[in-house]
């Protein structure tokens, strides 16, 4: 099936060739900022200052860029992005071998380059349903994001070729060849946009920007799916962040004598079964529903409760392999439905409302349930996390289904 979507349509393989490449300097780069920034300074907080220049663009333009994304020729602007990239990686390279880079040559060029991601990713994933039928995107959307966590599972693996034949600073190097190629493949797609105006970019207005932001907001808001959609997530996220990305670990710490090797032996279980998933969801749904969202979302809440009750090492990955079932169902289902939904002229700022919100659920995650781990015990907090995901799916997923007379659920919610 795979293979016959991909033979019928080569600008799919284009895209998702590019989308590997893209993501693989991504990864290399990003371990490349964390360890040339520990290797600097020796501090903990100024590693941590490079973890929060990758955040902190998506929060202050993340909605601009979606905007930005509906404007613009996508390819160009992909190509553009891509090209540009290039030097900026390389810049540092040339600093380092003049002996003259420091610590915030480092958080400077993080920030800008996630600052062009904040325009790139809604501008990708905009691009992904012009490309393709509705009848193969639950194929390709699986094919994505297999691409992409099989990327996050092989970065650290290539990391590791690359140290021993290299020196850190030339990660940045290999980083500018992947946006080349990126660039490269982008450019060999051919598709052609429809719903791009007359008006050029230096027509356009500062103010036209957020007036476009608040028209998306106030559209968004009448759409039941769309909206539904968005508060679920939201919630769901703010449960899930601490407990998965900081949580876990410290519950492993703490509850078994090798809790760091037994962290990453269960995150590459956690990988493979969500790879797996990804491949097999496609011969069970060829398309996606609010109910299959809501689903996936309660399958994932009741893996993270699990984990709350983990006293043993089986325990740990039956609750990472429920998580491991429920978080593509999920995530899947979502990005079907918002490329359902959104009209081709609001995918990007459809994409990148997606991307603000879930960046702002990590932020304040991290903040509440960090700072609540000072006084409750992160089994606890597993607890609390999982109860809420369930809850909230489950009430959703209720509602939805509940039937009136004459009215059927699906109508009902659209009207």
């Amino acid at each position: 099936m795979y293979l016959q979507v991909i033979k019928h349509n080569k600008n799919v393989l284009f895209y998702l060739l590019g989308a590997g490449f893209s993501s693989l300097g991504n990864v290399i780069s990003g371990l490349a900022f964390l360890f040339l920034a520990y290797e600097m300074t020796e501090s903990s907080l100024h590693t941590t200052g490079i973890a929060i220049s990758q955040v902190v663009p998506y929060l202050l333009f993340g909605l601009i860029g979606g905007v930005i994304a509906d404007w613009v020729d996508k390819k160009k602007m992909l190509v553009m992005i891509d090209l540009i990239r290039v030097p900026l990686t390389l810049s540092l390279v040339l600093f380092h071998q003049f002996d003259v880079l420091n610590y915030w040559h480092l958080i400077t060029v993080s920030f800008f380059i996630q600052c062009l991601g904040c325009v790139f990713n809604p501008t990708h994933r905009a691009v992904l349903p012009i490309i393709t039928k509705e009848s193969m995107r639950s194929s390709v959307n699986s094919l994505l994001d297999t691409v992409t966590r099989g990327i996050t599972v092989l970065g650290p693996i290539v990391s590791i070729g690359l140290i021993n034949t290299m020196n850190v600073i030339h990660f940045f190097t290999f980083d500018a060849l992947t946006y080349l190629i990126s660039a490269l493949l982008i450019y060999k797609i051919q598709f052609t946009e429809n719903n791009l105006t007359r008006e050029g970019p230096n027509q356009r207005k500062i103010k036209d920007i957020f007036i476009s932001i608040k028209d998306f907001s106030i559209w968004a808001k009448k759409q039941s799916i769309i909206r539904t959609l968005f508060i679920v997530t939201v919630i769901i996220v703010f449960f899930n962040t601490w407990v998965w990305q900081v949580g876990l670990l410290l519950q492993l710490i703490e509850t078994t004598p090798n809790g760091k090797e037994l962290y990453s032996l269960l995150l590459g279980w956690y990988g493979a079964a969500v790879i797996a998933v990804n491949l097999l969801m496609p011969l069970i749904w060829k398309k996606y529903s609010l109910k299959i969202y809501l689903f996936g979302s309660l399958i994932w809440g009741i893996g993270i409760l699990l984990l709350g009750f983990a006293y043993i090492l089986p325990f740990y990955f039956i609750g990472i392999l429920v998580a491991a079932i429920g978080l593509p169902i999920s995530g899947l289902s979502r990005v079907y439905l918002l490329q359902k939904y959104l009209p081709t002229e609001k995918l990007g700022r459809g994409f990148s409302f997606n991307a603000f919100l879930l960046y702002l659920s990590n932020a304040v995650s991290l903040g509440v349930f960090g700072f609540a781990s000072s006084f409750l015990s992160t089994r606890i907090l597993f607890v609390v996390c999982g109860m809420m995901m369930v809850i909230c799916s489950a009430v959703y997923l209720l509602t939805i289904s509940r039937k009136a007379p004459g009215v059927i659920p699906y109508n009902r919610l659209n009207n």
